[in-house]
């Protein structure tokens, strides 16, 4: 193959490796024999061409969509590739555009590397902690529209969250040295050992626990660059305490709390995604709700728990039953939180169908969108926080 094609194929390919897609030698050498065959006819058949060859999971095609866009922008590049022209720059006629998920990643996965020939710059060791003003523009800063390397911070000021002391007390007492509650049984068998010349008196407390959270996590197209920090999310609640279950659901309710327990973040969320292989399809949130119900209510929500609800409400095939299933939820738990990526919008309005169905049965109508939104949802795990609005305040501002 003659001219400047293979170089930016390769250069493309370098690109999507960069911006996170697992592309080997095996896909560029078939990508260029895909685009020199002379079988492609316009920029549709180049993009999905190159789709079929380099994205292997349904979740890079985000990335991908973004790395074509911005590597293919100039004028008739497309026809000009087609026809082995001379290679273009692909920093060239860059316009602001706005921020989309994935974007920034993709971009700085374009950006050129350093020259070898440029003097080396002394460079001064610093802490790894962020600075103050880091934090606070990270935790306001939307999922969605951060890079890797904001991502991976992310990730880590979320393992460092804490979380409220909501034990409440249970049935179950424990011995106490000294209290004001007499354990009469204990008291009795301690003077018998000892001939009943003498009583001890022996005391007890109710043990406390912290409740149940159980998390039903949203994973549908619409939901996936926000999903997968909240996953992140549960697995640091899973290392803190005890009893967390964590499902998730998108066409079907799969459960994931075991594969969250694992001791690496990324290795647990890979299993997770293994589980599930409904990823970033479809929404059947009345289904899921349906299953969880009959199957698994029972199950994880003794104790007074505290149900997470991830989503946006935006059910497809929207009937009775899904207010049904919501209320069915809602009367079996101590609280119902429901968290919705979209009231990261100011002018986000209860006008789905789905979303008015289901705002009358949550506790809590809460965003979580940044860090600072999971801040405010930690403090909110306690029995009475995230009780001083009413939800259904929504659907009056809807009409």
């Amino acid at each position: 193959m003659t001219g400047k094609l293979p170089e930016n194929v390769a250069y493309f390919a370098r690109a999507l490796r960069a911006a996170g897609l697992p592309v080997g030698p095996g896909a560029l050498v078939e990508a260029i024999e895909a685009l020199g065959s002379g079988a492609l006819g316009g920029r549709d058949d180049v993009y999905w061409a190159l789709h079929a060859i380099f994205v292997k999971k349904h979740e890079d095609s985000p990335l991908y969509d973004q790395a074509f866009r911005l590597f293919w922008r100039r004028r008739n590049l497309i026809e000009k590739i087609m026809a082995q022209m001379s290679p273009v720059s692909p920093g060239a006629d860059r316009q602001p555009e706005k921020a989309e998920a994935g974007a920034l990643r993709v971009a700085e996965a374009f950006s050129p590397p350093p020259r070898e020939d440029e003097p080396p710059v002394e460079l001064t060791e610093l802490t790894a902690r962020l600075t103050v003003s880091d934090r606070e523009m990270l935790k306001s800063r939307d999922f969605a529209q951060m890079s890797a390397a904001e991502i991976a911070r992310a990730k880590q000021l979320i393992a460092e969250l804490r979380l409220p002391d909501d034990s409440v007390p249970t049935r179950r007492f424990r011995p106490l040295a000294h209290g004001r509650t007499i354990d009469l049984r204990r008291t009795l068998r301690q003077s018998l050992r000892g001939g009943g010349g003498s009583i001890d008196l022996a005391f007890r407390e109710r043990r406390e626990m912290h409740p149940p959270v159980v998390a039903l996590v949203d994973i549908s197209g619409s939901m996936a660059e926000y999903s997968r920090i909240f996953l992140h999310f549960l697995h640091a609640l899973t290392e803190k305490r005890r009893r967390v279950h964590s499902f998730v659901f998108g066409t079907r309710l799969t459960n994931v709390t075991r594969m969250l327990k694992a001791r690496d973040p990324d290795e647990a969320l890979a299993l997770a995604g293994k589980a599930a292989p409904d990823w970033e399809g479809g929404t059947r949130i009345s289904a899921a709700l349906h299953e969880f119900n009959r199957v698994w209510s029972r199950r994880v929500l003794a104790g007074g728990a505290i149900v997470l609800l991830f989503t946006d409400g935006l059910e497809r095939h929207l009937d009775d039953s899904l207010a049904f299933e919501m209320d069915r939820l809602h009367r079996s738990c101590r609280q119902l939180v429901w968290l919705n990526p979209l009231l990261r919008y100011d002018a986000f309005a209860a006008r789905a169908s789905g979303i008015r169905a289901m705002l009358p049965h949550v506790d809590s109508f809460r965003p979580i969108h940044n860090l600072a939104a999971m801040a405010d949802l930690c403090a909110a795990l306690s029995l009475d926080a995230g009780r001083e609005s009413d939800p259904r305040q929504w659907l009056k501002k809807a009409g």
